[in-house]
C-alpha cells in the first residue's frame, strides 16, 4: 500500500517486510543464545533492532503524511 506524501510515496509493505525480518532475526538471536553462540546472537540482535527502527521510521512518515 502506497501513501502519497509531498515528496514521495511511502510504501507500507516495506515497513511490514522490515518487521517480519526483525522478528526472524530476533528468533535467530534467541536460538544462538540457546546454543551458546553469543557473538552471533549479538549480531542478530543488533540487526533486528535496526530493522525494527527502519520499520518505525516508515510508519512514522506514513502517520505524518495522513
Amino acid at each position: 500500500m502506497l501513501i502519497p506524501n509531498s515528496h514521495a510515496s511511502i510504501d507500507l509493505e516495506e515497513a511490514a517486510r522490515q518487521l517480519k525480518q526483525a522478528a526472524h532475526d530476533a528468533q535467530v538471536a534467541y536460538d544462538c543464545i540457546s546454543l551458546g553462540n553469543l557473538d552471533w546472537a549479538h549480531t542478530n540482535a543488533i540487526t533486528a533492532c535496526a530493522e525494527a527502527a527502519a520499520a518505525e521510521n516508515v510508519l512514522r512518515a506514513a502517520l505524518a503524511a495522513k
